[in-house]
């Protein structure tokens, strides 16, 4: 019973790429460093990181059930654990539960806004799910949904809004959208003849390629941007700058005609330019401090 228990955890945490966690989590504890001008406590440090992983787990769940039908249509898909009929969607939905209760339980253990805010993040968060079927927008829905991070761990350390996380999230709205496209580009054909929703099937690779350059052209510029807006190290600058090298080289690797680059791009690079991004951006709060 136990070992088949972990079983079907393994699936799952293996269907939702539970390491993709280090998108936006990176840009979540760099806010948390900038909202507290120093090193957050351990307790807000273990539930900003208990509330982050549990939402996006929840979230990536959400979209494998709801997406159940569509990815066993799909080539690329149909192995997972639902339209593999290795898992039961009963067991999905009770991991979501879960998850979302673990997250709004660790949005109480913050604070009481974070509280409040936590049903509207969930219900957000997993209306993701469905936007591929009536918009080509999904690419900014999964953007502010990831832009969420950031902004609730701010929220976590200083219950109020304010100019630099807002920035901050939507540098974060901006890079999602930019890779989500890019990463579109390998089921145009499918998305297509499903009548699913997606900017690269609108618009084509060449042009979607310059959207998502534009991107995250942005997402470099407000992130330079915060460095004149809180007290901190000139080393946040080469963390940007790096990011910006990132960036260039990603794009590099992605051409209309040779998409076979993909993975790397999406996977790697963007992991290393949200590590990037925090590990020189944390050092350099600390160091200002």
């Amino acid at each position: 019973m136990i070992k088949k228990f972990f079983t079907k955890l393994n699936l799952i945490f293996k269907d939702i790429k539970l390491a993709h966690s280090v998108f936006a989590l990176p840009f979540a504890l760099l806010s948390a460093f900038l909202a507290k001008q120093g090193i957050p406590g351990a307790r807000e440090f273990f539930w900003i990181l208990v509330a982050m992983v549990s939402a996006r787990s929840g979230a990536m769940a959400t979209n494998r059930l709801l997406d159940a039908e569509i990815d066993a249509r799909n080539p690329r898909t149909k192995e997972r654990a639902l339209p593999s009929g290795k898992l039961k969607k009963t067991e999905m939905l009770a991991f979501i539960l879960l998850s979302y209760a673990l997250f709004i339980f660790s949005a109480y253990q913050l604070n009481w806004l974070c509280f409040i805010l936590s049903p509207l993040a969930v219900a957000w968060i997993s209306f993701y799910s469905l936007t591929k079927r009536f918009t080509r927008l999904s690419h900014f829905v999964l953007g502010t949904s990831l832009a969420m991070a950031p902004m609730g761990a701010w929220l976590a350390i200083k219950p109020r809004f304010e100019l630099v996380p807002i920035l901050l999230s939507l540098a974060v709205v901006f890079w999602v959208a930019g890779f989500d496209i890019l990463y579109s580009f390998q089921d145009i054909e499918i998305d297509q003849k499903q009548g699913l929703f997606s900017i690269p099937s609108s618009l084509g690779i060449k042009k979607s390629l310059w959207l998502a350059r534009a991107l995250h052209f942005f997402s470099f510029v407000l992130l330079f941007g915060i460095y004149f807006l809180v007290k901190v190290h000139w080393l946040y600058l080469a963390g940007v700058g790096l990011a910006g090298v990132l960036f260039i080289y990603e794009h590099s690797l992605v051409k209309p005609d040779d998409l076979s680059r993909l993975d790397l791009a999406f996977f790697n690079i963007n992991g290393w330019i949200s590590v990037s991004i925090f590990v020189f951006g944390a050092i350099s709060v600390v160091v200002a401090k």
